[in-house]
């Protein structure tokens, strides 16, 4: 929960009403007080500031700690003690009244408004998930609270729409504290949903939540791309400018991820300025991006002659071709020697040298080839330094990538030929 939430818990707290005045005359059907309880009771009821109020009400009730009005004086207490924004008294005077009164989804939602800030705040996994989930269960709590005897239905009702968001919200944390994204989702599409429309869109912690529900789906397993591209989206739609381009980059993420580039994109960034969830048919009409393996079936058959693929297009076969695409084309050049000019060494011994080939081995500074040498070397070259090298195609593997050359030697540059001026004969 949130300053918004909580001052909107506050207003409907505010509600509560105290015993009256009119407890002095104790008519039929009251609660009969004594004078001196009256008069003190009238004293606290009658200060001016909420601190005031709360310790006039608590030497109330050391002074009647039977008080026939007890829940509703410790329901005060606890409104003036978080309006003064003291967590230790909101604390305590919300534990007292859980005690007396265990459904009281006032005390309830304060317990896990502060105690989530301070679990959040924690850096050690474990205590934070262990202080996650001893909030989970006050949240919990307030979802399964009944109505107390003489409330009416319409007041609780307001109170419980007012305070599931807080407690759906906080059982979402818990869950993401335990890599639950499954369950965060759940509790996260419940909050939103029973929400009014506005606040799904003004800044607050339901659209905050609408962003880190677009993370839960991203890290679902597996993964919801599309579900996380359209709560990314629509959360980078209504945030303020500052938050935009923090909030973007995961909506652009998912969508390209799904689809294999932005086109088409426009049509969610409008969807989700009239929708809250993704309207019937809109994500049957984004396709998926072809599969890796889909790709390299395509490569092959439309390559009449696999050997003169770029070697980049043949590492992507080894790498996420079917094993029959793989080998079909490793086949093409298995065998036959090849010269490599200028690759960069990362490993070396007397009889193998591990280089980088191709420009993603050479941008990842990862190898992808090994060369067995046919005579072993007597100087070993640098690691980082550039080679020219050949050999032949003997085997490969496609994970981790690593195509082996068998008859491997180093090739020594040509020496320039010398230059050869002219003569120049005097004459006599």
């Amino acid at each position: 929960m949130n300053k918004v939430v909580l001052a909107s818990l506050l207003a409907i707290a505010g509600t509560a009403t105290l015993v009256s005045s009119a407890l002095a005359q104790q008519p039929a059907g009251q609660v009969a007080m004594s004078a001196d309880e009256f008069a003190a009771y009238n004293n606290a009821k009658t200060q001016t500031s909420p601190a005031a109020q709360a310790a006039a009400f608590e030497a109330y009730l050391k002074a009647y700690p039977n008080s026939s009005v007890k829940t509703d004086v410790l329901n005060q207490i606890l409104f003036d003690d978080s309006q003064t924004g003291d967590e230790a008294a909101t604390l305590n005077a919300a534990d007292r009244l859980l005690a007396i009164d265990p459904n009281s989804l006032r005390a309830l939602t304060f317990e896990v408004y502060y105690k989530r800030l301070d679990a959040d705040k924690l850096t050690d996994p474990a205590a934070k998930t262990a202080a996650l989930d001893a909030v989970a269960a006050y949240a919990q709590k307030g979802l399964n609270a009944t109505k107390p005897a003489g409330m009416a239905d319409a007041d609780f009702a307001q109170l419980k729409a007012a305070t599931q968001p807080t407690f759906e919200s906080a059982l979402a944390d818990d869950d993401l504290s335990k890599k639950d994204s499954a369950d965060a989702i759940t509790a996260l599409k419940t909050e939103i949903n029973g929400v009014p429309a506005d606040q799904t869109q003004a800044v607050g912690p339901v659209l905050q939540d609408e962003y880190v529900l677009s993370q839960a789906y991203y890290t679902a397993t597996p993964p919801d791309l599309l579900n996380c591209a359209w709560w990314a989206t629509r959360s980078a739609f209504y945030a303020p400018a500052a938050y935009k381009t923090t909030i973007q980059p995961l909506a652009n993420y998912c969508y390209k991820k799904y689809h294999g580039d932005m086109t088409g994109y426009e049509a969610m960034q409008t969807a989700v300025q009239t929708n809250l969830n993704p309207p019937a048919g809109l994500f049957d009409g984004i396709k998926p991006a072809p599969k890796p393996e889909d790709i390299v079936a395509n490569l092959i058959a439309t390559t009449p002659d696999l050997a003169t693929l770029a070697l980049g297009d043949k590492e992507t076969a080894f790498q996420y071709g079917k094993p029959a695409d793989a080998d079909k084309v490793f086949d093409s050049v298995k065998g036959k020697a090849a010269e490599f000019p200028d690759v960069v060494v990362t490993a070396a011994t007397a009889t193998s040298l591990q280089v980088e080939v191709s420009d993603d081995a050479v941008a990842n500074k990862t190898a992808d080839f090994t060369f067995n040498l046919t005579t072993p070397l007597t100087t070993l070259p640098a690691v980082g330094s550039k080679v020219t090298i050949q050999g032949t195609y003997a085997s490969y593997t496609g994970n981790p990538l690593m195509i082996t050359m068998s008859d491997g030697s180093l090739v020594e540059k040509k020496k320039p030929e010398p230059v050869r001026r002219p003569v120049h004969h005097v004459a006599h």
